[in-house]
């Protein structure tokens, strides 16, 4: 062969291999890339329906006799019902937080009522749009403007109660990603807002909770609560027909929720279940249609919602996955929750556990009265129980917000006592279930670097709502001195994993 003919030989074999190569280069990346869009295309969806001020009874499928709520019933009848679904705080913005970083108020940096998210905080929206979901947040946001970065697409809502544009939002999705939505509602917040897609109350026909006055301006006030519940649960219904109109609704997680308990004196802000637990739905692919006790806090929904995505959940996150519980009720992912109250208007710090059928609370306050914006007189259920307790007119279980001091502790029996109306910490035979909680929740504000702030954030308003004569401004927050907002130890999760001694006879 001549020298000339092997050199154009080499040539042409070089350029052949190179079209080869970039051939299968093609090939590959073709693969690769349609692998991706198929693992896209199959990744569930996710709703999360955040209701404001809703209480946790305060709707059919968990026994209110009065609200009509069918839509919301009709997600419990297609779902897990959680029975025991407990929030980190009673109080709007430190509560979102709370959820959306997986993190414990005194750990987010924003413990506080209308403390922004700091910046640096890992928030789970994010990681969904990092891995290819698209994410909306519509709605009330109320955790400042550091959450930009974590929703594709961020709007204020439409209409009295911010819900008109959720739909129009799914219609207008793109359509080859897997979705996230964060829909917020100012139902059922103050002041009241009436339209022809809510319901109307007879305030003659409705009854009334028993930690309240038995009068007519509380039924009246109670009327326009459920108003604004029966609106939310209009928009829920239309988001569920939008999700089967577009044939997602199979491949749809829904998770249904409030941040706080209802606008009403000793519910919101409070650790009573009345305050401090949450109405709880979740509907979804392979979810058990049925009803657990299961104990569950709202920083287990950050890792839950990425475990349902495929993905990892951070080591910075303090909640624990309960994706096996909604395979299984009967499973338990955890035997404690934990829960505070900071400021809300007025000074507050107090701390909950939940373990079994026992609540514990201590408050850091004892000699002050126990309040906030709803408990005290500017709006009309606070107003005519101030009135009534002036008059001499109210029974024991409707003085709480009177009592001046309190109890430095708190203990009770929920299943003998679920409304915890009866302080249980001085009877003799709960000693140590008294002593054994202590130590638990020493454990858990030790472990997630909690203070009790030597400064604290004095009160801002009046009995009547009115600001405060003086220069206002925030004082110490609660685990700042620790440098709270750096720690990621969740404290006491399993009784198993804890060493010290366990009650006998409970």
């Amino acid at each position: 062969m001549s020298s000339r003919l092997f050199l154009s030989l080499q040539s042409n074999i070089r350029r052949y291999s190179r079209k080869v190569s970039l051939l299968l280069g093609f090939f590959l990346g073709s693969s690769v890339l349609a692998r991706s869009q198929v693992k896209s295309a199959s990744q569930p969806n996710i709703v999360l329906v955040i209701v404001d001020d809703l209480g946790w009874g305060d709707v059919g499928c968990y026994g209110n006799r009065y609200v009509k709520t069918p839509n919301i019933d009709a997600l419990g009848s297609s779902g897990l019902v959680f029975n025991n679904m407990y929030l980190t705080a009673s109080s709007c913005s430190p509560s979102r937080c709370s959820i959306i970083t997986g993190r414990f108020p005194h750990n987010t940096g924003a413990p506080e009522l209308h403390d922004p998210l700091p910046a640096p905080q890992v928030m789970f929206p994010e990681m969904l749009k990092q891995a290819g979901y698209y994410t909306v947040l519509s709605g009330k946001n109320h955790m400042g403007s550091s959450v930009k970065k974590a929703f594709d697409m961020i709007s204020p809502g439409k209409g009295p109660g911010a819900e008109e544009d959720w739909v129009p939002i799914l219609q207008n999705r793109p359509r080859n990603k897997p979705f996230f939505m964060w829909f917020a509602s100012h139902d059922a917040h103050r002041d009241w807002q009436f339209d022809k897609n809510g319901d109307d109350y007879d305030p003659e026909r409705i009854g009334v909770p028993p930690m309240l006055y038995n009068g007519p301006e509380t039924r009246k006030d109670l009327t326009g609560y459920y108003h604004e519940i029966s609106r939310l649960d209009h928009y829920l219904g239309r988001v569920v027909d939008e999700l089967k109109r577009q044939g997602v609704f199979e491949n749809t997680y829904i998770i249904f929720m409030s941040d706080n308990g209802s606008p009403f004196p000793r519910n919101k802000v409070r650790l009573y279940d009345s305050g401090i637990k949450s109405p709880f739905i979740v509907t979804g692919p392979g979810v058990d249609v049925n009803r657990t006790s299961s104990l569950v806090s709202a920083i287990d929904i950050a890792p839950t919602v990425l475990a349902i995505a495929g993905i990892e959940a951070d080591k910075r996150m303090q909640g624990k996955s309960f994706l096996s519980v909604l395979r299984n009720p009967q499973n338990t992912t955890r035997d404690f929750v934990f829960a505070e109250h900071n400021w809300h208007v007025f000074q507050g710090y107090e701390r909950m556990v939940r373990y079994k059928n026992w609540l514990y609370i201590r408050n850091g306050f004892p000699e002050r009265q126990n309040l906030v914006g709803e408990s005290a007189r500017n709006f009309p259920a606070g107003r005519e129980l101030w009135d009534a307790y002036e008059k001499g007119l109210l029974n024991d279980n409707q003085k709480d917000v009177f009592m001046k001091p309190r109890p430095a502790e708190e203990l009770y029996n929920v299943v003998q006592d679920p409304l915890q109306f009866t302080n249980a910490a001085d009877v003799t035979s709960n000693k140590q279930m008294l002593s054994y909680l202590r130590e638990v929740l020493d454990e858990w504000i030790s472990e997630t670097g909690d203070s009790k702030p030597q400064n604290p954030t004095a009160d801002r308003d009046d009995l009547d709502g009115k600001p405060l004569p003086g220069k206002w401004s925030k004082g110490e927050k609660p685990g700042e001195r620790n440098n709270a907002g750096s720690i990621s130890r969740p404290g006491p999760v399993l009784e198993k994993d804890i060493k010290i001694k366990r009650p006998t006879n409970y």
